[in-house]
C-alpha cells in the first residue's frame, strides 16, 4: 500500500463557527466530551501520526484564548499553531491554507482538513485515507447511504423516493495535495460549496471516496453528545 512519508502532512481544523444549532452561546467545540473538550479527541488522534508535522486551528479572536489553554495540554502542543478563522467554514480553511503556504516546511506536501465537531476519528480510518491520497491526490473518508432517501415538496404534503445507489454521506478527513488545494482555492471566488472535495472537483481533479466508520459522526445538536459518550464507553470496553 503506498503510504505518505512522514511529517508531510498538515492538519486544518477550521473552528471558527458558532454552532448555532448546538443551541449553546459558546462555541461547541469547548462542549465535554469524555471528561474532555470536544475538540481534543480528534486533535489528539491526529496530532500521534508520524506523517503530521503540524496541526493548525482557524478560530474566531473571542475563543483563541481559551483554546491555546486547551491545546498546552495535548501530547504535541508544539505542534499547534492558531490563526483567524472567517465567517464561512471556506474562509477558515482559506486562511489557514495561506498560513500553511507561507510557514511550510519543503516536506509537507499533503493537507488533510477535518471537522474539530467530529470527535470520534478512528486511526485506522485516517491511514486509508491517507494511503489513498497517496496516490489519486485527493480523498475523502465516507460512508454510503442505507437508510431511504425521501424528497419533499416545499410544504412538505407530499414527497418522492430517490434512488440511493452509488450515494454516499462525506465525511473528514479530506486529504489532498497542497498545490491542488490551493490552485481549488485560487479558484473558489466565493461560490458556495460544502465542503473541501466540492472545490477540488470543480477543478476537474476527481476525489476518491474511501469507505470509513459510520461512528464517525459531527456533533451539530446537544442530543449528539450523549450518542458520542455511548460510543467512546463502548470502544473502551470492547479495547
Amino acid at each position: 500500500m503506498t503510504t505518505l512519508p512522514d511529517a508531510s502532512v498538515a492538519v486544518i481544523l477550521p473552528a471558527a463557527g458558532s454552532g448555532q444549532r448546538f443551541g449553546d452561546q459558546s462555541n461547541k467545540l469547548f462542549a465535554p466530551l469524555a471528561g474532555r473538550p470536544l475538540w481534543t479527541h480528534a486533535a489528539e488522534t491526529l496530532l500521534r501520526r508520524d506523517e503530521v508535522s503540524c496541526l493548525w486551528l482557524a478560530v474566531s479572536p473571542g475563543d483563541r484564548e481559551q483554546l491555546e489553554e486547551q491545546a498546552a495540554m495535548l501530547s504535541r502542543p508544539d505542534k499547534i499553531h492558531f490563526v483567524n478563522g472567517g465567517a464561512e467554514r471556506s474562509d477558515s480553511v482559506a486562511a489557514a491554507l495561506d498560513a500553511v503556504a507561507q510557514a511550510a516546511e519543503a516536506s509537507i506536501q499533503w493537507v488533510a482538513v477535518h471537522d474539530a465537531a467530529r470527535p470520534l476519528l478512528r486511526a485506522e480510518d485516517v491511514s486509508s485515507v491517507l494511503a489513498c491520497a497517496a496516490h489519486t491526490r485527493a480523498a475523502i473518508l465516507a460512508t454510503p447511504v442505507t437508510g431511504t432517501l425521501k424528497r419533499g415538496a416545499r410544504d412538505q404534503s407530499a414527497c418522492q423516493t430517490l434512488d440511493r445507489r452509488g450515494i454516499w454521506v462525506a465525511q473528514t478527513p479530506q486529504v489532498f495535495s497542497l498545490d491542488l488545494l490551493r490552485q481549488a482555492y485560487a479558484s473558489h471566488r466565493g461560490r458556495p460549496a460544502t465542503d473541501d472535495a466540492e472545490l477540488v472537483e470543480r477543478t476537474g481533479h476527481p476525489v476518491a471516496l474511501v469507505a470509513g466508520a459510520a461512528d464517525n459522526l459531527k456533533i451539530t445538536y446537544p442530543e449528539d453528545l450523549a450518542v458520542a459518550e455511548a460510543l467512546l464507553q463502548s470502544r473502551t470496553h470492547l479495547s
